[in-house]
């Protein structure tokens, strides 16, 4: 896994920006899979400046959600499908019929989930998929304890990821307890995957996943056995890297036509 450390989450989130730009230029039918939240709002809006300013075209891509919570119909304000129309489609020129958000209220979630999966393998496979990590080691919305061969299904919130979402929804009473989120193994299929962390919160997770062991109960460590993964994080979220100025040194002294 590649690190990438940032002074902060600004500086890091135009680096992802810029990623995400340079695979859809140099593949515009490409597929990317898409996380919510506050991580990853940052890039979001350097992708819509690069698109109104630039003329980055994402006319021809694809793009498929991590996640959505049960229950949620797409017009609630807490839904993903509102986070992401406010935040990114609204702003751009992705076609709707290229768009695909889990259904949080659909009626036979088992058959959904196994729809979502054939449409990924339908549309050529996840070419970047884009992530957060949860304070717990959680990417998309596979807790600890999941299964790091799982596929789209309904999973069941920590009491601690359900207060980390509490701010869009008043209290932690409020969020939804189930969702719908695509496996670790789903996750881990992309050809290629950038995780975002910011902020001392998200050290400690940062920390295990990339120089911990590789077990479920962290399954963002999954990812030190994917071919192709980066780790963009701010200098408050690698403050307990203990190889920290090596992944500094590396960065440093990449040829520019290899560094992100």
């Amino acid at each position: 896994m590649e690190i990438i450390i940032q002074p902060t989450p600004d500086e890091a989130s135009v680096i992802a920006a810029r990623h995400v730009a340079r695979v859809v230029r140099e593949k515009p039918t490409a597929v990317l899979g898409l996380a919510t939240g506050h991580t990853p709002l940052r890039m979001y809006q350097e992708l819509v400046r690069l698109h109104q300013q630039q003329g980055l075209n994402f006319s021809e891509i694809t793009t498929f959600n991590l996640d959505e919570y049960v229950g949620l119909p797409p017009e609630h304000p807490a839904s993903y499908h509102a986070f992401m129309r406010e935040h990114f489609f609204s702003k751009v020129n992705v076609r709707p019929e290229r768009i695909h958000i889990p259904d949080g209220q659909a009626k036979h979630i088992p058959a959904f989930c196994r729809g979502y999966e054939e449409a990924i393998r339908t549309a050529g496979g996840i070419d970047l998929q884009v992530l957060g990590i949860g304070s717990d080691g959680h990417i998309g919305f596979n807790e600890p304890s999941s299964s790091l061969a799982s596929r789209t299904r309904i999973k069941t919130l920590t009491p601690e990821t359900r207060r980390d979402n509490a701010g869009a929804f008043g209290s932690p009473d409020q969020v939804p307890v189930h969702v719908i989120t695509m496996g670790v193994g789903t996750i881990m299929d992309a050809r290629e995957v950038l995780m975002l962390a910011f902020g001392s919160k998200k050290a400690a997770a940062v920390a295990a996943a990339v120089e911990g062991p590789i077990t479920a109960m962290n399954p963002a460590s999954i990812l030190q056995m994917h071919p192709v993964a980066r780790c963009i994080v701010d200098e408050a979220a690698a403050t307990q890297l203990k190889r920290i100025d090596y992944y500094r040194w590396v960065y440093e002294r990449k040829p520019d036509w290899q560094k992100v």
